[in-house]
Order: C-alpha cells, then sequence, then structure tokens
C-alpha cells in the first residue's frame, strides 16, 4: 500500500466518523435516512477518485482536481452555493468593513486583457494619471498577458507601497508608479437636496457603515431643510442582513419585522426586527429599485413597501432571495452555502429563479406570471411575489432593452467613451453635448470596430457557421450565411435608431464618469435623472402619494 492509498484510506476513515459524529447531532430526519447512501457515495467517489490519481496516464494534480470536482458539482445547485479552496479564501475572501488598501479603481479581466473600469477620484490610480479604458500591460515584472490568476492581488499591499505599472493607451505604452493607499469604499457615495424640500441619497451597497451612512445623510439633509426623501438603492446589488434591517430602522418604529429567512434546518429560521429608536417615522419617502437591485436592497424596498412606509419607483428587482452562510472547514478552506430564503414582512419570497427545476438548456426556471400570489401590506394594499420586489409605480422608461444590455454587456458604449474621450475636449460642466450627430458616429463605431451584439439569433448563427466548417459545408451555405447575417444587422441597426434616447442617456452617463467621476454623474442625476424628476413630482403631491399608501 503506498502513501497516497494509505492517506484516501485514512482520510476516508475520518469522513465517515465524522459524519457519523453529525448525524448523531443533527435533528434533520432526511439526513439520518440518507446516511447509508451519503457514505455509500462518499466511498465510490473516494475510490474513483484514488484510481484514477493512481493509473492516469499523465501526471495529475490531486487537489487541482478535487477543486474542480466540488466546484462543478457545487455549480449544479445554484450560483451562490461555492466551495473556496485555501488559496481562494486568502484571495477572494470578502472584505464587509467598507475599506482595504489598493490602487482605488476598478479593474476588470475580458478576453485575456486586464483594464482599467472606473479610477476613483483621489485615490492612487487617479493620482498616477489612469484613465477609464487603458489597458494595464505589466505589474512590477509581471506581464498580465502571462498571468492568469485573479490580476487585483497584484494591487494589494501595505500602504505606502510603490507598484511600477506600464498601462496602453489609445495604442502607446506608458510608464507610472502607483503608491498603495487606504481606500474607503463608501456605501452613500452621495447625497444631496433635489430642490429646496426634497432629499436624495445614493445607497450603493450594504457593508458595515452601510446604515450608518445612511442615518448620517438623512440627518444633514434635514438640517438643511428636506421634508421628503429620495432613497436611490438602483444597481445595489445587497451585502450584509443586519444592515438592510438597520436602514430600514431608521424609518420605521423599534421593534418591526421587516424580513424572516425559512430553511429545512430549524436554527436558520430567524424573524429580524428593528432594534433601535428611528430617526423619522414621517418623513415622506420614495425608493428607486432596478433589475439590478438585489438581496439587502430588496429586503429594504420589500419591508418599506409592506409596511407602508415608502412607495417604491422604478422596475421589478432582481429577485435574489437566497441566504448564503460562509462554513469554515478543514485545511483553510471554506465552502459558502445556501441555507435559506428571505420573506418579506407580508410573507413574500424574494426568490425569482427556482434553481431545483431547470429548462432544457439547464437553465432554472422563473415562476410564472399567472402563478404569482397575492398578500397584505400593513394597510391593507395587494402585493405580489413572483420574485423580486414589484414597485408600485412601474416606469417603462427604466426597463433597459434588449439591445441597450448587449451594449453594455460588449462594452460597446464603455469603449466608444474612452474613443470619445481623447477625441474631444473637456467640457466646462462637466457633461458632453451629446447630438444626433455624435449618436450617428457611436453606430459607425460599433461597425468599424466591429463589436457584436451577441444576441440568441446572433450566437445560434455563428455556432451554426463553424459546424459547417467542420464538416466542410461552409462554402456551400456561404451566401445563405451572409444573407441571414445581413437581415440580423439591419435588424440591430432598427434597433439601435428606436432606442437611441436610452442609449444616448447610457453613453452620456458614461462620459460624465470619464470627466467628472462618479460624483459628477450623481450631480447630473440631480436634474436630469427621468426616474428622479418622477420621484420628486410624487413626493410633491401628497394627496397622490397617500392615494398609493392608502394613508
Amino acid at each position: 500500500m503506498n502513501r497516497f492509498t494509505t492517506w484516501v484510506s485514512s482520510y476516508k476513515k475520518r469522513l465517515l466518523v465524522g459524519i457519523a459524529a453529525a448525524g448523531l447531532f443533527y435533528t434533520t430526519t432526511s439526513f439520518k435516512d440518507d446516511f447509508f447512501e451519503i457514505a455509500k457515495q462518499l466511498e465510490i467517489f473516494t475510490e474513483l477518485y484514488k484510481t484514477v490519481n493512481m493509473n492516469y496516464v499523465d501526471e495529475l494534480s490531486p487537489a487541482d482536481l478535487m477543486d474542480k470536482a466540488v466546484k462543478s458539482m457545487l455549480a449544479d445547485l445554484d450560483p451562490y452555493t461555492t466551495y473556496f479552496n485555501e488559496g481562494d479564501v486568502v484571495r477572494y475572501k470578502i472584505n464587509n468593513t467598507g475599506e482595504y488598501t489598493g490602487m482605488g479603481a476598478a479593474i476588470l479581466r475580458k478576453d485575456g486583457i486586464v483594464f482599467v473600469r472606473e479610477p476613483y477620484k483621489g485615490y492612487a490610480a487617479d493620482k498616477a494619471g489612469l484613465k477609464a479604458g487603458d489597458e494595464i500591460v505589466k505589474v512590477g515584472d509581471v506581464l498580465l498577458s502571462e498571468y492568469e490568476e485573479d490580476a487585483s492581488q497584484l494591487f494589494r499591499g501595505s500602504k505606502g507601497t510603490k507598484i511600477a505599472i506600464q498601462y496602453r493607451r489609445q495604442g502607446k505604452i506608458y510608464d507610472a508608479q502607483l503608491t498603495l493607499d487606504e481606500v474607503e469604499v463608501k456605501a452613500v457615495p452621495f447625497y444631496d437636496m433635489v430642490d429646496a424640500t426634497t432629499g436624495y441619497i445614493v445607497l450603493s451597497q450594504f457593508n458595515q457603515k452601510a446604515s450608518a451612512e445612511t442615518k448620517q445623510a438623512l440627518e444633514e439633509l434635514k438640517e438643511k431643510g428636506a421634508k421628503k426623501i429620495i432613497l436611490d438603492l438602483r444597481g445595489n446589488p445587497g451585502g450584509l442582513l443586519n444592515e438592510a434591517v438597520n436602514v430600514c430602522n431608521l424609518f420605521v418604529p423599534k421593534g418591526e419585522i421587516i424580513v424572516t429567512t425559512k430553511s429545512k434546518v430549524e436554527k436558520h429560521n430567524n424573524t429580524y426586527r428593528t432594534a433601535k429608536e428611528p430617526v423619522d417615522t414621517e418623513i415622506p419617502l420614495v425608493v428607486l429599485v432596478d433589475g439590478k437591485s438585489a438581496s439587502a436592497s430588496e429586503i429594504v424596498s420589500g419591508g418599506l413597501q409592506d409596511l407602508d412606509r415608502a412607495v417604491v419607483v422604478g422596475t421589478r428587482s432582481f429577485g435574489k432571495g437566497l441566504v448564503q452562510r460562509p462554513i469554515d472547514l478543514t485545511y483553510g478552506t471554506q465552502v459558502k452555502v445556501t441555507i435559506s430564503r428571505y420573506y418579506t414582512p407580508s410573507g413574500r419570497c424574494i426568490q425569482a429563479l427556482d434553481y431545483s427545476r431547470k429548462d432544457k438548456d439547464g437553465k432554472a426556471i422563473r415562476t410564472d406570471a399567472s402563478q404569482y400570489n397575492a398578500f397584505k401590506t400593513k394597510n391593507g394594499r395587494t402585493v405580489y411575489d413572483g420574485g423580486g420586489i414589484q414597485p408600485d409605480v412601474e416606469l417603462p422608461e427604466a426597463k433597459m432593452s434588449y439591445i441597450a444590455t448587449a451594449l453594455q454587456k460588449n462594452d460597446g458604449i464603455f469603449r466608444y467613451a474612452t474613443d470619445y474621450y481623447y477625441k474631444n475636449p473637456i467640457p466646462e460642466n462637466g457633461i458632453p453635448n451629446f447630438t444626433s450627430a455624435k449618436y450617428a458616429e457611436f453606430k459607425q463605431f460599433l461597425k468599424t470596430n466591429k463589436i457584436n451584439f451577441d444576441t440568441e439569433t446572433e450566437v445560434a448563427l455563428r455556432k451554426t457557421l463553424e459546424s459547417a466548417k467542420k464538416e466542410k459545408l461552409d462554402q456551400s451555405i456561404a451566401k445563405e450565411y451572409e444573407q441571414l447575417l445581413a437581415a440580423i444587422q439591419r435588424s440591430e441597426d432598427v434597433e439601435l435608431n428606436k432606442y437611441e434616447g436610452e442609449i444616448s442617456k447610457l453613453i452620456i452617463d458614461e462620459l460624465i464618469k470619464r470627466y467628472a467621476y462618479k460624483e459628477g454623474l450623481y450631480k447630473y442625476y440631480l436634474t436630469n435623472d427621468t426616474q428622479i424628476k418622477k420621484a420628486t413630482e410624487l413626493l410633491a403631491n401628497t394627496a397622490s402619494y397617500n392615494k398609493i399608501l392608502k394613508k
């Protein structure tokens, strides 16, 4: 018996003993009933794992093989149940404090290229002169084209650490030096007055500072004369559950139920109530949401809606109602596992997709609208489940068209904004004058740079051509292929014209961030964003506002 076989045998025994011990204390009947099946499958897997490692023709890495096996197994459950090996825990463990030491920029790897997505004003990347769209070529002695790990780790270090980098901008290579500093990721990056009596607060994430920063913003706006508040949760992906409850607590009394979690495991069934004295339980409140408002954002918007404390405006939220908990495993590994589901005060389930049910393509099925269930708010209003939070006031213009979604996904708008930035002078107020002529230039830019929209039809057509090439049929269908491709492109051009207003707005938003950072974009929103305008009008009309809440 070699060392590997001895280790596997020992490991198997310890694993089964551990399962048996867990079975003695675990109260779930199904686990006890399935004990033999679990032990059987583990033994099969262990034998398989050992046999493959000992007999496969090439050298294998047992750790890599196990890592892929475990991650593939969990991927079939839902996107949120994830295994972290020792390296993952060190690299990816989420820091919810809102602080870290680094370059102060969002970076992204796409198609093997690492580029700056957004530099944050006043931090290391910004001070070094980096701009959105810059391709980072080299960090120290590391060529990023040859580096397959998480590139963001190359920009981490203690405060004051100096890092030499090379980057490509508009085809030219430049050198720069980053001096790492503490980066504070604000949960509330902006707040101000929309008009003399309406305050506006952007809550972008739920880290440990979310409720404290929201409270500070609320109190300062009230001091400035705010009699009404707009809380903007658009694009907020969520975060800490307790912070979501605490944000609600700013507007509702102590002791109110905000959210409950339900699980097959008794200890994971919890009810979360407000525990502090509120700041203001009477100030009229509108909450803005969109399709990217998820998790904790849905707890806040759904809780305030069910308690009739706020009018929700926008489009249906994302529908992420699954609760995860990180659990430490042996050897410094960790699993983040889905343990329960979120429910609003009225009893609505926030989760949109049912990962236990898949369609023929293996995608989770969403609840059909005809099967939505009705629930009652505190004042007796009817609200529905179906995943996500359905606004009280739905704004069709807030829902993104498929063509606009494709342009964000394929970076068409981002790449055009980079090109525009270096060809046009900085406007005096930071707001570009984006005309119809400029929009025509944008469409030409897409064609010149062959930016695909990757619609389902387009992807299917390309796959058909690839299959035809393998079977040496591509020449015989070349004419028909080109005709179909041309028809699709004409259709896309029609869509580009149809949604010119929506797409132009997205381009302007991206350009303002280039010229005036994110803060400039928020200031622009105060007077130009249609959803903020709608919220302001609603708050100004007390009768309409009260009618929605049935006060």
